[in-house]
């Protein structure tokens, strides 16, 4: 049996096989070409930049050779970074324009998976198996995209695993029975999981109990950005004098500054532009930078988003003190002062951060071979009404975040008839989540400023074509005002929703075990 894993992430995708010979994960040697190489603890990880650029028709280059090339700096307008981000994202961006076709973050994302798949086949690999990583807060429409792009590509036997629960395997699998803390935090989003791990009763597959999660829409990319944001400030200078490779390059600047922060006390960087003559000093301390995380609530929102999860653990008996190790994968948790505030939270003695790339796609593989994992609902699941009275959307909640699956419904729903002659009843089922994100805008004078993460609640239905799901056909017709039909709902171990309808006219099931949705 041949595995692979795919963490596909907002700035680096890591992919890894399962060697035959050892059973260890390792990464496919002929990724070396489209990677780069960083030193870490464990040794030395090969990590594929999530970058793509479009070089002409049907010729595609990703990875570092993008950035090794320079073609981001030379032709930023055929270049994409950041694009997994953009996929959840309420707001879409126009595609952009390329040779006449139109590329906008899901086929970008796709042209991406589809680069990385002919890698693992031009190796000869034929996997019996594909994991693939998701964030903790995905809603449902990303990961049934997911779901699409490995069915068009012919994966096998595909299974997705949420990013941190995953971690949590990679780093903490020969520990069962541990309790642990996994804060991924990479370059577009931050994802908390406490997991704990324990064996089997056959005592061969290791078993990962979902204590908590919690999540927030922030990452390396956001710091980068604000570090751009504060030097133009500095040097009284707006975005709108920026050329699009001068863009990328302030941008490359920060992200470098970024980095070399988490290991010495002060960087700096210059860039003179040509063409427009203007200097570029970019310099900031550890110290500056911390401050700079405080007023942009950056480190607010990891401690928002840790007491969340420590909240839902305490309601299940699970205190702090119960949580042996803590583990940081991302980049960002390289920032000092992530680190600073996590070790405050739990001492340094729990906090570990030598598997900070490769703990994803490990675990994942892990997963895969010899590992269940007891999870439980993400989000809450309602119908949404329309109160035309108040004027404002209203929701039954169906099934609260929490929950644990395989679960039931007890209460059943006596629904009406809206109007004479009615043939079907349709409901608008959805996912309801929290989101936090910042608000990047620009003054007159083009200058970049942002306002504070703000926490939002979302609806997101699970009919993509906004007609809501039909549950029952009525024959003969309803009539306005009548109780019609009795509807229960249950989620089974495959996370499906099912509902049974039954008409209360006649008395026959209309509906049973009916599939509704894949929930997440």
């Amino acid at each position: 049996m041949t595995l692979i894993a795919i963490d596909f992430g907002t700035s680096n995708t890591v992919v890894c096989e399962q060697d035959p010979v050892t059973g260890q994960p390792r990464s496919p040697r002929q990724f070396a070409q489209i990677s780069r190489a960083y030193e870490t603890t464990q040794g030395q990880v090969q990590v594929v930049p999530s970058l793509l650029a479009v070089q002409g028709p049907h010729r595609i280059l990703i990875g570092d050779p993008v950035r090794r090339d320079q073609i981001h700096l030379s032709q930023p307008e055929r270049t994409f970074q950041g694009f997994k981000r953009d996929l959840a994202a309420d707001f879409q961006s126009p595609p952009r324009q390329i040779d006449g076709e139109a590329y906008d973050a899901h086929r970008v994302a796709e042209l991406f998976l589809t680069q990385i798949w002919q890698q693992v086949l031009d190796q000869g690999i034929q996997p019996s198996q594909v994991i693939l990583t998701a964030p903790v807060g995905a809603f449902e429409r990303y990961l049934d995209w997911y779901r699409d792009v490995a069915a068009a590509l012919g994966m096998p036997k595909v299974q997705i695993v949420d990013e941190a629960t995953a971690a949590a395997l990679g780093y903490a699998v020969q520990r069962p029975g541990s309790v642990v803390l996994v804060v991924d935090f990479g370059g577009g989003t931050l994802d908390l999981s406490l997991v704990r791990t324990g064996t089997a009763e056959a005592g061969s597959a290791i078993q990962a109990e979902v204590i908590a999660k919690s999540d927030a829409y922030i990452g390396g990319m956001d710091v980068d950005q604000w570090l751009v944001e504060t030097t133009l400030d500095t040097l009284g200078l707006g975005r709108a004098s920026l050329s699009p490779t001068a863009r990328t390059l302030l941008l490359e600047m920060a992200e470098r500054i970024k980095i070399r922060l988490s290991s010495v006390p002060e960087a700096k960087e210059s860039w003179f532009d040509d063409e427009s003559f203007t200097a570029y000093d970019m310099a900031f301390t550890q110290a500056e930078m911390s401050q700079l995380l405080e007023e942009k609530d950056f480190l607010g929102q990891l401690r928002h988003t840790l007491d969340e999860v420590l909240s839902v653990a305490m309601a299940k008996g699970i205190s702090k003190a119960h949580i042996e190790q803590v583990l940081l994968v991302g980049g960002s948790c390289q920032i000092p002062a992530v680190q600073q505030l996590v070790t405050s939270y739990f001492g340094a003695a729990k906090v570990r951060l030598d598997k900070p790339f490769e703990a994803v796609a490990q675990g994942a593989l892990q997963l895969g071979q010899r590992a269940a994992v007891q999870d439980y609902l993400r989000h809450s699941y309602a119908i949404r009404l329309w109160n035309p009275h108040a004027q404002i959307h209203e929701y039954l909640t169906l099934f609260h975040q929490g929950s644990t699956y395989p679960c039931q419904r007890p209460e059943p729903l006596r629904l009406q008839a809206a109007q004479d002659g009615q043939r079907e009843v349709r409901l608008d089922i959805g996912e309801v989540g929290q989101s936090t994100q910042a608000e990047v805008f620009f003054d007159r004078g083009g200058r970049m400023s942002s306002r504070q993460f703000q926490g939002t609640i979302d609806y997101r239905s699970l009919d993509t074509q906004h007609q809501a799901v039909c549950v029952a056909h009525l024959n003969p017709p309803g009539r306005a005002g009548e109780d019609r039909i009795e509807v229960t709902f249950e989620v089974n171990a495959q996370r499906t929703l099912l509902a049974n309808v039954r008409d209360l006219r006649s008395g026959q099931w209309l509906v049973y075990q009916g599939a509704v949705a894949r929930l997440q």
